[in-house]
C-alpha cells in the first residue's frame, strides 16, 4: 500500500484520468476566457486606430481647404 495523501490515485487509475481531464477542462476554460478578453481589447484598439487615421485625414483635408481659401 502506498502512504501519503495521494494513495487513492495509486490504487485507481480511473480517478487519476478523470482528475487530469477535469484539470485540462479548467485550463481550457481559462484559456478561452483570456482569448476572449484579448479579442475584445484588439477590437477596441482597432476602433481607436481608425479614429486616429480619420482624425489625421480630417486635419490634412482641413489644411488643404484652408490653403485654397487663402489664395486670392
Amino acid at each position: 500500500m502506498a502512504d501519503g495523501p495521494y494513495s487513492a490515485f495509486d490504487c485507481s487509475p480511473g480517478l487519476r484520468l478523470s482528475a487530469h481531464e477535469r484539470i485540462y477542462q479548467i485550463q481550457q476554460e481559462a484559456l478561452n476566457r483570456r482569448l476572449d478578453r484579448i479579442e475584445m481589447m484588439m477590437e477596441r484598439l482597432e476602433k481607436r486606430l481608425w479614429l486616429t487615421v480619420y482624425g489625421v485625414a480630417a486635419v490634412i483635408l482641413a489644411q488643404a481647404a484652408q490653403s485654397f481659401m487663402i489664395v486670392p
